[in-house]
């Protein structure tokens, strides 16, 4: 190649590469518009927050797994144990009927004896009260108790719900004995002493009574209230005795009696009292032809057979439930299959309507956490049930009132006993009722 040509070559050669130094410079892609999952950065549900307690009085806490734990404090062995077992069975019918569990929890019953006087009270109520995972309690069965264990159980902040105590001083807010938390499913005594004496004046037609009492706060405030309103009627009270618990020589208090002539004799007392009194009254002189008339107290499968022959026709006033109605016609069905027999005393329907009632408030007033711990404000639990009204039980619907009276007044009847129930028949049919 010559020297001419080979010149031309290089002059084309470094135009070209100027020209690809000015050139338009290569287009980049735009970047995306950011899309909105890419601009919303994920995000958690805050944490619920931790369960404080504000109640007045405190809260129970039950853990995962844990029972919720309710008592029972009832007379459970001795001359009344019938009363007690008739409540323990009435209260285990109804923590069956609900499995055994409440909010995912098994419930346990734990109970304590309290053998129906106040030394029993004060050494149930101070067991009770030292368990901080007891969130009520089913008792107790005899008013002598309640005055001793409330006070304590009260101070605990737990609440006391009882079948059959019928004291009125209990419910009374001007009375010491009435203490926060405590409500029962039990008539009260104002309303059975006047029953009592209504149906003494106005169906027996007696126009003389005398009364005995055994010192307790039932049976003295009972026979008071008798007494009073059979005044009131326009009869005549010829004597107002009273005996110890313990004693076993009736004749001195009936002979005292029968100086007066009564017509009728009105005894609200306990076992084995109670069959002392009826099984010598009809040997005393004077008192042959007199009426004989107990109460709740004596409304026990053992009574009759344990006074014999002298109970046949005496009158003992005392719960009633409908045996026509289904419901408890199927409560004693579980009883048959679940305890054996029939109940031995008459407070059963009254003890399983508060069971229930307790339950439900527990219930209605329980924080439940997502791992499922539960937590029952105290306080609260007894507002719940102060504010309870229409509840459907065995024993009618219940309303508590401001004092802790949830009682119907339909729930009492007067019975008769005859030669069947001395025999071994137990409960008697009813013979009046208001």
């Amino acid at each position: 190649m010559n020297k001419r040509l080979l010149a031309l070559l290089s002059v084309l050669v470094i135009a070209s590469m100027a020209l690809a130094a000015c050139g338009t410079p290569a287009t980049e892609a735009p970047a995306p518009e950011p899309t909105e999952a890419a601009t919303d950065a994920p995000t958690e549900a805050p944490a619920p927050a931790a369960f404080e307690c504000t109640d007045a009085i405190g809260c129970v806490t039950v853990a995962p797994g844990d029972p919720i734990h309710i008592a029972y404090a009832l007379t459970v062995s001795g001359a009344t144990a019938s009363l007690g077992d008739d409540s323990r069975g009435a209260i285990e019918i109804a923590i069956a009927d609900r499995g055994g569990e409440l909010l995912g929890h098994p419930i346990e019953l734990s109970g304590e004896d309290t053998l129906c006087n106040a030394e029993g009270g004060q050494a149930a109520g101070t067991k009770i009260s030292a368990d901080p995972t007891i969130v009520g309690v089913i008792g107790t069965n005899c008013s002598s108790e309640a005055r001793a264990a409330m006070p304590l159980i009260s101070q605990a902040g737990m609440v006391m719900i009882s079948p059959s105590n019928t004291n009125p001083d209990l419910t009374n807010p001007d009375h010491p004995d009435a203490h926060p938390g405590y409500f029962r499913t039990a008539h009260n005594d104002l309303f059975q002493g006047r029953i009592a004496a209504e149906f003494a004046y106005n169906e027996l037609g007696v126009r003389s009574v005398a009364t005995i009492h055994d010192g307790s706060p039932y049976a003295e405030s009972l026979q008071k209230v008798f007494a009073d309103v059979f005044r009131e009627l326009g009869g005549t009270v010829t004597a107002q005795e009273a005996i110890n618990v313990g004693d076993t020589d009736m004749g001195p208090v009936l002979t005292t009696i029968a100086a007066g002539a009564p017509e009728l004799i009105y005894y609200p007392i306990f076992e084995p009292e109670v069959a002392l009194v009826t099984s010598k009254a009809k040997e005393i002189s004077g008192l042959e032809n007199a009426i004989l008339m107990g109460a709740d107290a004596g409304f026990s499968d053992t009574f009759p057979e344990a006074a014999g022959s002298a109970a046949v026709g005496m009158y003992l006033s005392g719960p009633y439930v409908d045996v026509n109605n289904p419901a408890y016609g199927e409560f004693l069905a579980k009883w048959a299959d679940q305890i054996g027999g029939v109940p031995p005393s008459g407070f059963h329907a009254h003890a399983y309507d508060a069971t229930n009632m307790l339950l439900n408030a527990i219930e209605q007033v329980a924080v439940v956490d997502a791992d499922g711990t539960v937590h029952i404000p105290r306080q609260a639990l007894r507002d719940a049930l102060y504010g309870l009204s229409g509840f459907a039980g065995l024993t009618g619907n219940l309303t508590c009132d401001a004092n802790g009276d949830c009682a119907t007044g339909e729930a009492l009847g007067v019975f008769q006993l005859s030669q069947a129930e001395v025999d071994g028949a137990w409960p008697p049919p009813v013979f009046w009722q208001p």
